[in-house]
């Protein structure tokens, strides 16, 4: 008698197989979750979408993650900025070495060319790889790996640029008889400001009425541990 209990043709999604059970999915709490399927030996692809505003909606990009192949879809509702995402939290926390993690495009991971690269040095640690389906990267295949390798290239030698102008920068100031940097305290004014303090001023008039930086004379009471007026 034939077997098959083996995979179909349309469990095989980008050269990965796909560990789904026949059951569709349901969408609890922003997660895709697989009825009472429990995860069997072999690795899958894990879905991360995220959108910025709670007046987008991640329905799409769950739909193009469970197309090609994601057998659970992880979702987050925050800004690229924030840093905080449960979701992504939730996926590396279920996630298991050989397993991928699936995104429509890549800022959906990072911001930043920096950001994103330390994201996918941390799934490499961990043997997961990155499978974008817009810019068709997929780092378990050599060719995927190798563009990553490039962008760590890039993000390196940006980063000595502007280190590089950095120094030309302030040689050049320096040259002009300029002295960058935060600039010495006027000594005279800032003890006038102290003994206006002393003298019942709130630190942020003393600061007005001789020209100073707020912070300055607030930093500068404290440390002369002068009390305040109420």
């Amino acid at each position: 008698m034939m077997n098959m209990d083996g995979p179909a043709l349309g469990d095989v999604v980008c050269g990965r197989l796909r560990a789904v059970r026949r059951r569709g999915p349901a969408l609890v709490q922003g997660t895709t979750v697989w009825g009472t399927h429990q995860r069997d030996t072999v690795t899958g692809i894990l879905g991360y979408a995220r959108v910025s505003t709670g007046d987008q909606d991640v329905a799409g990009q769950s739909i193009r993650l469970t197309s090609a192949g994601a057998i659970k879809v992880f979702t987050d509702v925050r800004s690229g900025r924030n840093m905080d995402r449960p979701g992504l939290q939730d996926l590396l926390a279920f996630a298991r070495h050989g397993d991928t993690l699936a995104v429509v495009r890549l800022d959906r991971l990072g911001r930043s060319l920096t950001e994103l690269l330390a994201t996918v040095t941390m799934l490499q640690e961990r043997g997961i790889a990155l499978l974008s389906l817009e810019e068709k990267i997929d780092t378990a295949s050599a060719a995927g790996e190798l563009v990553f390798h490039v962008f760590g290239a890039i993000a390196h030698f940006e980063r000595r640029l502007i280190a590089e102008r950095t120094k030309d920068g302030i040689a050049a100031a320096r040259a002009k008889g300029k002295r960058p940097g935060r600039q010495p305290l006027d000594v005279d004014r800032t003890a006038a400001a102290l003994k206006l303090v002393a003298a019942g001023l709130s630190p942020t008039a003393a600061a007005r009425q001789l020209g100073l930086g707020r912070s300055t004379v607030y930093r500068e009471v404290a440390a002369a541990r002068l009390s305040r007026p109420a």
